[in-house]
């Protein structure tokens, strides 16, 4: 007994000094590193912002559109789960899919010349349900949340309040959906931070999931028993 308490505290110790072991940032292809802090300099106007992705319109969104100059035909509306909306004089449009600056097109086109001689339709997205990224698996608070223009894997796991005691870093999956084909990419969360490789965009509809590590639960209740299995020898001792 006094051998096999000896063992599991050792055992204890042992993953203690693993996790604290981190591998220093250094310099790489995507990453440099500086290690004089006066020396870090500023980003320029045009790192400030994220490269163009559209923002697409998708089952029930909330739109505002208005003509100009014919506000009986300016309206808010929610489209469909089909990904329609329906205006007077024109009928149902199919919206799914379209810019905001898309769909003002083809209002546009579907209301020159028969209704309305120069047109000129500006359409918003006044609230999305439909661009939202799954985040599952050993996140503090797993769940749909919204994408942004700049919306990363760090980023989303951050949305979802961090990574659980029990995540597997490097066991993070991104399954997305390109062409109709289902795909998968492999991720380390720990690698991404040290800079080994870039941050990867999230886009709509995918679905972040973090592993789980039975390593990390048998290292917690290696720990919740250190305490009892080092009380008899305190004991001896006293």
């Amino acid at each position: 007994m006094p051998r096999m308490r000896t063992i599991c505290l050792a055992l204890a110790v042992a993953a203690l000094s693993g996790c604290a072991h981190q591998q220093p940032i250094v310099s790489t292809e995507q990453l440099t590193v500086v290690q004089d802090s006066t020396a870090f300099p500023a980003p320029e106007r045009r790192d400030l912002t994220a490269a163009d992705r559209p923002s697409l319109i998708g089952p029930l969104d909330t739109i505002q559109i208005d003509v100009f100059n014919v506000p009986d035909l300016s309206r808010e509306i929610q489209v469909d789960a089909g990904g329609q909306i329906a205006m007077p004089l024109i009928g149902t449009i199919d919206a799914r899919g379209r810019t905001a600056q898309e769909l003002a097109q083809t209002i546009e086109a579907a209301l020159r010349g028969r209704y309305v001689r120069n047109p000129d339709v500006t359409v918003n997205i006044k609230s999305s349900v439909s661009q939202v990224v799954t985040i599952d698996g050993q996140v503090v608070e797993p769940g749909l949340y919204p994408v942004t223009n700049q919306l990363t894997l760090l980023r989303a796991i951050a949305s979802a309040k961090g990574l659980s005691e029990f995540a597997r870093q490097e066991d993070v999956v991104i399954l997305r959906t390109v062409n109709g084909r289902k795909m998968a990419g492999l991720y380390n969360i720990d690698a991404i931070r040290r800079g080994a490789y870039a941050d990867p965009a999230i886009y709509a509809n995918d679905v972040v999931v973090v592993g789980d590590s039975p390593a990390r639960r048998r290292f917690r209740d290696v720990v919740s028993l250190a305490p009892l299995l080092a009380a008899p020898l305190i004991a001896i001792l006293q």
